[in-house]
């Protein structure tokens, strides 16, 4: 069965270090961890109709948290950074930078 393009592109996200990064046509996304590059970029281009030439991830560890003596962990994550072909944009990001 094959997954949504929604559900492989979760959120996209605004940092610094991801706005700096626009100009020169990367855009960063919070993926599904199960995602490998492939889907990654089939997906962005379906949802924002755009060439990617390339998909960079990154898989985040959880940090470890406490509330009072109970230590816990946030959810492991996995982030992906979009180069774009051409000088089409992602409209979302238009006017951030």
């Amino acid at each position: 069965m094959s997954k949504l393009a929604q559900d492989i592109i979760l959120k996209p996200v605004i940092t610094e270090d991801s706005m700096e990064r626009l100009p020169n046509g990367k855009y960063t996304f919070e993926v599904a961890v199960d995602a490998n590059k492939v889907e990654i970029k089939k997906a962005v281009e379906q949802l924002f109709d755009v060439k990617v030439a390339k998909v960079n991830t990154i898989s985040v560890k959880g940090k470890q948290k406490r509330m009072g003596r109970y230590v816990g962990y946030r959810s492991d994550r996995k982030k992906a950074i979009v180069t774009l072909e051409g000088d089409k944009t992602i409209e979302f990001f238009d006017g951030m930078y």
